[in-house]
């Protein structure tokens, strides 16, 4: 096979993996109303914030909705006017808000790394160390989106993130590599996030320096044959330990 197939193939099998996400992404968060007023906006993002507190008890489920509307002055049912696409419109919020949030602590940041993998790496470990306060209600996120009937939520979130932390890395691709560096960050992150879940050092030392060696592979993306497996790898890995394998198993660092 040429270097040409093979480019072209790799196009192919992931623009299956990411198209559909892609462009989902040009509409509003909502997944029901495109008429959210800013006030309707400020309480989506209040009710998600007050469920984060709620969600290692309950899980992202009507309970720990019911209790933060009450926490925002709302009756226990009502959450669901600023939610109508219900419990998977709130997760969605919810990591759109923490990749909102990691982007912009980048942005403030005096000063950056200059080479690109430095300023991934960067950005993935100010995501990392945001969560730090609630790394329970992380677990338990994975746990919703490695249900079977939320695998186009999980996939459409982790393109999200990854995407963002290109974006703000500066990466300005529209070739093939557009879409093999978000496979391969994908496969990246998924693995660190898992790091950081079973890390029990203060200061995530255990998660840097497995973000570290990770990173290799970034650096090797144009040479990469299989960032489509590396891809599927990753996720599969996400989907497989989230939903209990890391508590009956240790973590390989």
């Amino acid at each position: 096979m040429t270097i040409d197939e093979l480019q072209g193939s790799l196009n192919y099998a992931l623009r299956k993996c990411f198209t559909d996400a892609r462009y989902k992404l040009q509409a509003p968060i909502t997944v029901q109303s495109n008429d959210l007023t800013s006030s309707d906006s400020d309480m989506r993002a209040q009710l998600v914030t007050a469920a984060i507190a709620h969600v290692p008890f309950d899980g992202w489920s009507h309970e720990t909705l019911s209790l933060a509307a009450a926490e925002c002055g709302l009756s226990d049912t009502q959450w669901h006017d600023y939610f109508p696409g219900g419990l998977d419109e709130v997760v969605e919020l919810y990591g759109a808000l923490a990749d909102d949030k990691m982007v912009s602590a980048y942005h403030e940041m005096d000063q950056v790394p200059t080479p690109t993998h430095l300023k991934v790496r960067t950005l993935i470990l100010l995501r990392l160390h945001q969560a730090r306060g609630h790394s329970e209600t992380v677990r338990r996120s994975l746990g919703f989106l490695a249900q079977p009937q939320h695998a186009a939520l999980a996939t459409k979130m982790l393109y999200r993130t990854v995407d963002a932390i290109w974006r703000a890395a500066g990466d300005t691709t529209t070739d093939y590599n557009f879409y093999t560096k978000r496979a391969t960050l994908a496969a990246v992150y998924s693995a660190t996030m898992l790091a950081f879940l079973a890390d029990d050092t203060d200061d995530l030392a255990k998660t840097e320096a497995f973000l570290d060696r990770r990173l290799k592979d970034v650096s090797r993306i144009p040479k990469m044959a299989k960032p489509a497996q590396v891809f599927v790898t990753g996720l599969a890995s996400v989907v497989s330990r989230a939903t209990g394998m890391m508590g009956r198993r240790p973590f390989r660092w």
